[in-house]
């Protein structure tokens, strides 16, 4: 009986009950887009890599190296020369390693070149390997494994010839066209940086390089694809490599091993450590961010209540007939804070659909522009935690109407 009330109450004041609704629903927007954005990005973080010891790359900064190894972002200052990766991959303790190469790609993608021990020994999230949604690794020397989005976004399949870039810009000039590949497998989602990556072989970075010099395709020079023999081809240098160690208790010796490491400066991170620092550095912006959306929420909501509180005068007629009905001065009080609520409920439904709508609309441009991967999936504890403040501040704000509202009626019960 109350909530009807309080529905036609609303409607009652269709033009200023719409605008309050919007408003809030804005603020509420803005404060569970930046709540939704920081959890899934520091979620995605989190769980691009698991289960490597150490990643080893030219000595840099450790974010510099973390990002470009793992989420592709940003570039190496130097490689490794083969001859060094393979001296230290031949320590007792390492259990075994995954080279990377970067620096093609396709139509925008990164395109990683690597060994097959990549899908066997690399886990991510709670140790999962990664697994073929069809096809299978590289086996020819031009065969070319995709992640998830890579063939849904562009349309491949199996069998599909690919073209890949010089450099990772997304138009490229500079275009290996004389050596297609074919894709040989499609990997299953992963919601990591492995759905927006090209795999191919080592041996295969070296092919489409062949006839290239400092980053130039030399004119009058064509190698034949026959010509050219995968077991011949040894890479001279690579981007980066991670390791998995026999045993955690020999992390901090390797780690200074390849620190101090005479050949070249190299240099290796632990990947959770770094995260942990990457989260620190970003935690004042954060914390900046979300002080600002309280803001924007709390002024919100005093409007809600600045706007119930002027149509106390406007509807003395109608609370005088409630009065005359029988309604207590408590029924009054709760009637307006019913109103708020159902105010504050259709804007918190109203942000949420325009928040998933955002995340459907501007989820892949997070992810090719910022390297975030963003899911769709929007209701989870911490949003629901966010939903009970909104609805606790809501109610105390609105207070002040409800308690004038109860005021006014006992009054007007005493004349």
């Amino acid at each position: 009986m109350l909530i009807k009330l309080a529905i036609k109450s609303l409607l009652q004041r269709k033009v200023s009950v719409l605008l309050t609704v919007m408003m809030i629903a804005v603020s509420i927007f803005v404060l569970f887009s930046v709540e939704t954005i920081r959890y899934q990005a520091k979620d995605s973080f989190s769980k691009t890599v698991s289960g490597v010891d150490l990643i080893v790359g030219a000595r840099t900064g450790q974010l510099n190296l973390l990002l470009y190894s793992v989420f592709h972002i940003g570039h190496a200052t130097n490689n490794i020369s083969w001859q060094s990766y393979q001296q230290l991959a031949k320590n007792p303790n390492v259990a075994w390693t995954i080279p990377i190469a970067l620096g093609d790609s396709h139509r925008g993608y990164r395109v990683l070149g690597t060994t097959a021990d990549l899908f066997t020994f690399f886990k991510y999230g709670e140790q999962q390997t990664l697994t073929f949604a069809q096809g299978h690794a590289f086996n020819d020397l031009y065969d070319a494994v995709i992640g998830a989005d890579v063939a849904k976004q562009l349309g491949y399949k199996i069998g599909d010839k690919i073209i890949l870039s010089h450099g990772v810009a997304k138009t490229s000039f500079s275009q290996h066209k004389d050596k297609p590949f074919t894709i040989s497998g499609v990997l299953k989602p992963t919601g990591t940086p492995s759905d927006k990556t090209v795999y191919v072989s080592l041996q295969a970075i070296e092919a489409i390089h062949i006839d290239w010099q400092h980053g130039v395709k030399l004119p009058n020079f064509k190698t034949s694809n026959k010509a050219i023999s995968a077991d011949s081809l040894v890479p001279e240098t690579i981007t980066a490599f991670m390791v998995g160690l026999k045993s955690k208790l020999a992390t901090f010796a390797v780690q200074q091993q390849v620190n101090n490491f005479s050949a070249e400066p190299l240099m290796a991170i632990l990947p959770g450590a770094t995260l942990v620092e990457l989260w620190q550095m970003l935690g004042s912006v954060e914390q900046i961010l979300l002080l600002i959306s309280v803001l924007v929420l709390a002024g919100a909501l005093l409007g809600m209540s600045n706007m119930l509180l002027v149509s106390m005068k406007e509807r003395q007629h109608e609370m005088a007939i409630l009065r005359v009905v029988g309604a207590s001065p408590l029924v009054i009080l709760l009637l307006i804070q019913l109103e708020a609520m159902l105010l504050v409920i259709a804007g918190i439904i109203l942000a949420l659909l325009a928040l998933w709508l955002s995340m459907w609309l501007f989820s892949g441009y997070i992810t090719s522009e910022y390297g975030l991967f963003m899911n769709q999936q929007l209701l989870n504890s911490h949003l629901m935690i966010d939903v009970g403040w909104i609805l606790l501040a809501s109610f105390f704000v609105t207070m002040i109407p409800a308690v004038s509202a109860y005021y006014r009626s006992l009054y007007a019960n005493l004349r």
